[in-house]
C-alpha cells in the first residue's frame, strides 16, 4: 500500500482536476469523473472507492473484475473487464497515464530518503528505554524504535521506519519506508526499503516508474552485509518470520518471502517474485520474476528458475529443472563429449 508515513499525498484531490491538468481530459467519458474525489494510488485487490488503480495486462484481469477502486486506468482490451462501480480511464499506453497521475498525487519522497529524511517537520522519533544508538546515527521524523534495539554507528533510519523490540541494526545501514519486527538482525551496510528497478520506454526513454511501496520485515529475520531489499512499486515487499538472507543478495520489489527460508549469497530474486515457506536457495540462484516457488523447495547452486515451481521440488540448472534430469543431462554430455555411445543402437 502507498503509506503517508513514508509518502507524502497531495490529495484529496478531484479526478476531474487531475486529467484536466494532464491534457488527458479524453482519457474518460464517464459524468462522474468531475466530481469523484481521488484519495491516492492502490493495487486492484486492495483499492477502495477513492483509489486509481491499474489493469495493464491479462493477469490484472482476475484481481479487476473484484476490484472495489473507485477509478481504473485500463488498457482497452480489458475495458469491458471494469466494474460499473468505477470509472475506467482507457488508453493504450496504460502505464504512462497511470505514472502521470502518481506524480500528480505525490509529488514528494518518490525518489530515495533524502529530502524526506531532513524534513524540518513532522513528530520527533520515538525511542524506547534500553535502545542504543552507535555514533552518527540519524534518524528521520517519526521513527520508531523498540526496546533493547542496538543500532551501529553511521546507520540512516528513515522518516516513519519502525523498528521492533531486541533487534540488532548494524554500522552503515539504511533503511526507509519499512516496518521491521522483534529480534530482527541487519548486518552491517545492508540497504533496506530502497527504491525498485522499475522503468517505462525501457533502453529508450527509461521513465522512472514511482516506487511508492513498503518492505515488511517479520520477527526474527536476519539479513546479511550488503543484501538490498527493495520496496514495493504499489504493494509491500515481505520477508517472513524466521527467514535467514546470507550477504550480497538482492530482493527485487514486491518479492513476497514465507516464513523460515533460507537464502545463500548471491542471490537475485527478480520483482515479484513469491518464495513460499521453507525454501532453500543455494548460492548464486536467481529467479525471472513473476512466478512462485512452491513450499518446501530447494534450488541447487547457480539455479535460473524461469517459471514457477511445486511445491517439494529440487530443482538445479538454467533454466532449472529437476534436479535430478540435470544431473543425467549433464553426464549425456559429458559422454558425448569424450566420444562415449549414448544409448541403444537402431
Amino acid at each position: 500500500m502507498v503509506d503517508t508515513r513514508f509518502h507524502s499525498s497531495s490529495g484529496p484531490i478531484a479526478l476531474g482536476a487531475v486529467l484536466s491538468a494532464l491534457g488527458r481530459d479524453g482519457a474518460v467519458d464517464d459524468s462522474r469523473a468531475s466530481s469523484l474525489i481521488v484519495t491516492g494510488a492502490e493495487e486492484l485487490p486492495l483499492a477502495g472507492p477513492g483509489h486509481i488503480a491499474l489493469a495493464a495486462q491479462a493477469e490484472y484481469v482476475p484481481a479487476l473484475v473484484e476490484t472495489g477502486a473507485g477509478v481504473v486506468v485500463v488498457h482497452p482490451k480489458f475495458r469491458a473487464e471494469v466494474p460499473s462501480t468505477a470509472i475506467a480511464l482507457v488508453d493504450s499506453r496504460p502505464h504512462d497515464l497511470f505514472v502521470d497521475l502518481l506524480e500528480r498525487l505525490y509529488p514528494l519522497g518518490t525518489r530515495g530518503m533524502a529530502k524526506a529524511l531532513f524534513e524540518a517537520t513532522g513528530p520527533a522519533p520515538h525511542v524506547e528505554e534500553g535502545v542504543r544508538l552507535g555514533a552518527n546515527v540519524v534518524l528521520g521524523a517519526g521513527v520508531e524504535i523498540g526496546r533493547n534495539t542496538v543500532i551501529g554507528p553511521n546507520t540512516v533510519i528513515g522518516r516513519g521506519v519502525s523498528i521492533g523490540r531486541n533487534s540488532v541494526i548494524g554500522p552503515n545501514v539504511s533503511i526507509e519506508c519499512a516496518y521491521l519486527g522483534n529480534n530482527v538482525v541487519i548486518h552491517a551496510g545492508a540497504r533496506i526499503g530502497t527504491e525498485g528497478f522499475g522503468w517505462l520506454g525501457l533502453a529508450q526513454s527509461n521513465r522512472k516508474i514511482p516506487q511508492l511501496g513498503r518492505v515488511i520485515i517479520q520477527d526474527s529475520v536476519e539479513i546479511g552485509a550488503n543484501t538490498t531489499v527493495d520496496r514495493g512499486a504499489l504493494g509491500d515487499t515481505v520477508v517472513g518470520e524466521g527467514t535467514k538472507i546470507d550477504n550480497l543478495v538482492q530482493i527485487g520489489h514486491n518479492c513476497r518471502i514465507g516464513r523460515y527460508c533460507l537464502i545463500a549469497a548471491h542471490c537475485g530474486l527478480s520483482g515479484s517474485t513469491v518464495l513460499e515457506d521453507s525454501v532453500l536457495l543455494g548460492g548464486g540462484a536467481s529467479t525471472a520474476g513473476h512466478l512462485t516457488i512452491g513450499r518446501g523447495t530447494v534450488v541447487m547452486g547457480w539455479g535460473g528458475v524461469t517459471k514457477s515451481v511445486a511445491p517439494g521440488s529440487r530443482v538445479a540448472g538454467f533454466p532449472a529443472q529437476d534436479a535430478r534430469k540435470w544431473w543425467q543431462e549433464l553426464a549425456t554430455l559429458r559422454r558425448l563429449s569424450k566420444g562415449v555411445k549414448v544409448g541403444r543402437e537402431e
